[in-house]
């Protein structure tokens, strides 16, 4: 028989080692959490473009995009609708690593990302956080592709280092499913849940989870 007190004996623990963001519960799930139908992907003409304020627009089939640099990491997420998952193992490319070997190259004014998905949704993120190695385009989860409800073929990912307290992260609406392209601009610009009223910077350790407007379910 399972405790029923194991759960919440787990979350005092990681509370008091600081790792569990205030306002949130543990899961072992993966609560499937977005707005809209889940779209059908054809890898055959799948494409993944990287423009705005670079020196050179990137267009890369499915084909090519898997020949990038690819990193693995465990990290822990923190959805706004209130949960935790902790451990999770992601594999993909990373931003940080495309830039840092020049297959990305940012003009100086580039402050800010808009990460465009399917359907027209956008998430925007500082670049700053962009170009941590806890933000990922993710192609796997747990040594598994993702699956279509949880972004398939490629979606970003945002968390935290059980054993780090930076870098910095954000809530996990802030790595859009269904992605198709990150753009680089010198200026903010809100996307799809900060237009709803989602906090702007969405920093799960001071609970920005909202700034007004409607509560509506996370992605």
């Amino acid at each position: 028989m399972k405790n029923p007190f194991a759960r919440r004996e787990a979350e005092a623990s990681v509370r008091s080692m600081n790792r569990l963001p205030p306002g949130q519960s543990l899961t072992q799930k993966f609560p499937v959490l977005h707005y809209g139908p889940v779209p059908k992907v054809n890898l055959q003409t799948w494409t993944f473009r990287v423009f705005g304020l670079v020196e050179e627009e990137k267009v890369w089939s499915w084909d090519e995009f898997n020949q990038l640099p690819r990193t693995k990491v465990t990290m822990d997420i923190h959805c706004v609708t209130r949960w935790s998952k902790f451990d999770t193992v992601w594999e993909g490319i990373s931003v940080k690593t495309l830039v840092d070997e020049g297959i990305i190259k940012l003009k100086p004014e580039a402050n800010f990302v808009v990460q465009h998905c399917e359907y027209g949704y956008t998430t925007n993120t500082p670049l700053d956080l962009v170009l941590q190695d806890n933000f990922l385009l993710a192609t796997h989860f747990n040594g598994q592709p993702l699956t279509p409800d949880h972004g398939y073929p490629l979606r970003g990912v945002i968390g935290s280092f059980a054993d780090r307290s930076e870098p910095k992260t954000a809530y996990f609406w802030k790595g859009g499913k269904w992605l198709r392209g990150l753009e680089f601009r010198a200026t903010d610009k809100p996307g799809f849940w900060e237009n709803a009223g989602y906090h702007n910077e969405a920093d799960p350790w001071t609970e920005q989870r909202f700034s007004g407007g409607s509560w509506l379910s996370g992605r």
